[in-house]
């Protein structure tokens, strides 16, 4: 099979889909992996290791989608590479199809096979290819938020960690699941008062046996939330629900609740987000102030760390990239049923029910 590997064009967007030992192993199995030209330079690789590793490296983004059979990406495909995508093409990548009406009918107007990193399912129930990004957000949330409490950016002037006299700041995490979890992690660990809100009893006694004493567990309904607003400095929004269009857990009308100058960082955001007043933002620009509060929307916060990003994805995706070049993505799904769950789109058919029930649009089960 030929693989295509393009440099993203998404804003501020460094990462790679496949690194050069993954062009090693690829090569070895028989494939042809075309990478276009400066595509892995943010993450710190450069096309010499490719063309060593065995890859045909290429000059434009035009060669690599007329070429390939498998595209492998990180992010959603831009308008750009939408004009450059062939019907039956297999495209491999995060998708957030829930959050983007436009890109779902997009990818089944071209008739191409999208298989989405973060629908991929494993034995445990978990989502293998999208917890290494789950846990590179959660952690730089709270880097992120304590950096934006600072007063220059508009913040509360709050030290998460405080000093000996002066009470640590406060971070309301609203989510227990993989970014919930990291981001307390690293919030305890710098000293703060951390406050896990989740629906999940047995995850939060699970999470109440493994949390230092500055994390407190608390079951999440609207209420817990509303009384805890004002008390935040810092709220991280992690939200999960596989494949769907997240859930509103703030108001607009909440805010009245929320202290000036405090910050929220709206990790959901790359599937609608959890609060009413985010939006999409990127590294360039990743905050702004609504009724003074800070809101921070970096849809792909994962790429500001490039190079631990990509190491982390390309452990986990690279397994399935290789068995998606050897089967084509109809017999490896028969083969596989968590492999069936990441086929958002299959030739102009939406194959996702949670797509589907987000846009309001025809859901149809896979056919294998």
């Amino acid at each position: 099979m030929i693989l295509g590997v393009p440099t993203e064009v998404k804003a501020d967007e460094y990462r790679v889909g496949i690194r050069p030992v993954g062009v090693e192993v690829l090569a070895r199995e028989g494939h042809t992996v075309l990478v276009q030209s400066g595509a892995g330079l943010g993450s710190g690789f450069e096309d010499d290791a490719y063309r060593a590793a065995g890859a045909d490296v290429v000059g434009a983004a035009a060669d690599v989608w007329s070429r390939a059979d498998l595209i492998v990406k990180v992010k959603e495909p831009q308008a750009s590479e939408l004009a450059l995508m062939r019907e039956g093409q297999f495209v491999f990548t995060y998708f957030h199809l829930a959050a983007d009406k436009a890109l779902t009918v997009a990818c089944l107007e071209k008739k191409c096979i999208a298989i989405a990193y973060e629908t991929l399912t494993d034995d445990r129930g978990g989502l293998p290819l999208l917890t290494p990004m789950s846990e590179v957000a959660g952690k730089l949330s709270v880097q992120q938020g304590a950096k934006y409490l600072e007063r220059p950016w508009g913040g509360r002037g709050v030290l998460l960690g405080g000093v000996p006299g002066v009470a640590p700041g406060h971070v309301l995490v609203l989510g227990g699941g993989v970014v919930g979890t990291c981001a307390a992690q690293v919030a305890s660990g710098m000293g703060a008062d951390v406050v896990i809100l989740d629906i999940s009893i047995d995850r939060l006694r699970r999470l109440g046996e493994i949390m230092p004493k500055n994390v407190r567990c608390v079951y999440s309904d609207p209420q817990a939330i509303r009384e805890r607003l004002h008390w935040a400095d810092l709220i991280i929004g992690a939200v999960l629900v596989p494949g769907a269009k997240a859930p509103w857990l703030i108001r607009r009308d909440d805010l009245r609740h929320i202290q000036p100058g405090s910050v929220i960082v709206d990790v959901a955001i790359d599937q609608g987000g959890c609060v009413e007043t985010s939006r999409v933002t990127t590294h360039r620009n990743p905050v702004y102030d609504v009724d003074g509060i800070v809101h921070y929307g970096v849809g792909n916060m994962p790429a500001a760390v490039a190079r631990t990003s990509t190491l982390a994805l390309t452990n986990v995706t690279l397994p399935w990239v290789s068995k998606l070049a050897r089967y084509g993505p109809e017999r490896l799904a028969r083969m596989d049923h968590h492999f069936a769950s990441a086929i958002n789109v299959n030739r102009g058919r939406l194959t996702n029910q949670a797509v589907a029930h987000a846009h309001e649009l025809e859901f149809e089960p896979l056919a294998i």
